[in-house]
């Protein structure tokens, strides 16, 4: 057993001071910690791998991806490779970059207070068919968003607006899933007094919604905000289908133009998916500690 030092009260009364950490009873095994950590590095290791593998290779050439260790350097064709990228894209990478940060930022904003405003209405007002509506929004997580792209281009070919920003904003505005955690954050979060008492004070549906709601759903719009954002990222269907223009692509579908050239050069097709995934992960250690309190938030009170 291990031993701790003793304290002495003021009244002679020793006693054994807490470590801080939790009673024995409630400390998990150590062949749990020892498994717990190995599953933990394992996981590391299978997510960081190819991330790894990306910036090692994105500094190769063709000739040199082939013939040396995939897992370390060989000689140094980064500038090379990005003056590769610029040629082939016609200097038009950063633009598309720009376009993908433009249509997710939009679209996440957008998307965030539309599912935040549907999960209040759904959580919060009684209405005939509420039911109904929350039965219609699950089944919309279910329907996988390949089978609702065909659909969509020929709604907005018939309205005219194929080939621009608006047929790639509009339908990634629409998640299904924010609604359902909009209505599980409101539920929990927003307690029914503080309504009641500002519609006593005299305050309006929407000033109650915007001046309370809002800020008291703050960690939760963050946590949908990133789920959009990223959904409209790595969305490659919709901008296929919708989009002819150059200056109108994504990141993601113009380094898939690239690879239909003859002998596209791997190193710089690869350097341009790991320069385009840096918005990405510039926004998800911004927002870390907004989106995991909201996670938390959602996982206790869901």
């Amino acid at each position: 057993m291990m031993s701790r030092k003793l304290a002495t009260l003021p009244d002679g009364t020793t006693y054994r001071p807490s470590d801080g950490g939790l009673p024995r009873s409630l400390r998990p095994k150590r062949v749990v910690t020892v498994v717990t950590i190995v599953v933990l590095v394992v996981a590391l290791l299978y997510f960081l791998a190819p991330i790894y593998w990306l910036v090692i290779t994105s500094t190769k050439s063709n000739g040199d991806i082939v013939t040396s260790n995939g897992w370390w350097f060989a000689a140094n064709n980064t500038v090379q490779n990005y003056v590769e990228l610029m040629g082939w894209t016609q200097q038009m990478f950063w633009r598309w970059v720009a376009n993908s940060v433009f249509y997710s930022a939009t679209a996440g904003v957008v998307g965030t207070l539309v599912s935040v405003a549907a999960g209040y209405g759904l959580a919060k007002f009684a209405f005939p068919g509420r039911g109904a509506v929350q039965v219609v929004i699950m089944a919309g997580l279910l329907l996988p968003i390949a089978l609702l792209t065909i659909p969509l281009y020929v709604v907005f070919h018939a309205i005219g607006l194929t080939n621009t920003i608006w047929a790639v904003i509009i339908p990634s505005c629409v998640s299904p899933f924010g609604v359902f955690l909009g209505r599980v954050y409101a539920q929990s979060s927003v307690p029914d007094e503080i309504i009641e008492s500002a519609r006593l004070d005299g305050a309006g549906e929407i000033r109650i919604f915007f001046g309370i709601v809002l800020k008291l759903l703050a960690p939760a719009m963050v946590t949908i905000f990133l789920f959009i954002f990223v959904a409209t990222w790595n969305n490659f269907l919709l901008p296929l289908m919708m989009l002819n223009s150059p200056e109108l692509k994504p990141v993601t579908l113009g380094l898939y133009g690239m690879m239909s050239y003859f002998n596209p050069q791997y190193g710089a097709v690869l350097q341009g998916a790991l320069l385009g995934v840096v918005p990405l992960i510039i926004l998800f250690l911004g927002l870390q500690k907004q989106w995991q309190s909201g996670l938390a938030a959602g996982a206790v009170k869901g």
